[in-house]
């Protein structure tokens, strides 16, 4: 287990894009890249195909982030894709709201297919954020 690791415990449950986000994520691991390994990994077609519903979920099951790794404007399913994940962001930022939660909890960023780096760089501050609070 990572230092990380041992200093947080936060959850974070990310949503990501079988096309573009998951093979990033495979590279993570192939190159030996470190995240806590509380972070939880959902596949899905497209990050325009997360509904609000599934993300508020995510948090009453005790997540304490959610991580939506976008396809941006790579997405082979939807030229809107980046505009379309946006939106429903925002919808759950407002739900949040309602619920007294911070929207601080809900991220969302274009994750490449080569994009290893970054997306190790998120969760690793995405964690250590939500632990300090």
């Amino acid at each position: 287990m990572s230092e990380t690791a041992k200093k947080t415990s936060a959850k974070v449950l990310v949503f990501s894009t079988e096309k573009i986000s998951d093979p990033a994520i495979d590279l993570a691991g192939l190159l030996k890249l470190h995240y806590p390994p509380t972070v939880y990994v959902i596949t899905v077609p497209c990050s325009s195909s997360v509904k609000p519903k599934w993300i508020m979920h995510a948090f009453e099951k005790g997540y304490d982030g959610v991580f939506i790794a976008a396809d941006g404007s790579d997405c082979p399913f939807s030229e809107t894709c980046t505009e379309k994940t946006s939106d429903i962001i925002a919808q759950t930022h407002i739900l949040m709201k309602e619920k007294g939660m911070n929207p601080a909890k809900l991220k969302m960023a274009a994750i490449c297919s080569v994009c290893a780096e970054p997306f190790v760089k998120h969760m690793n501050n995405f964690v250590e954020e939500l632990s300090r609070n």
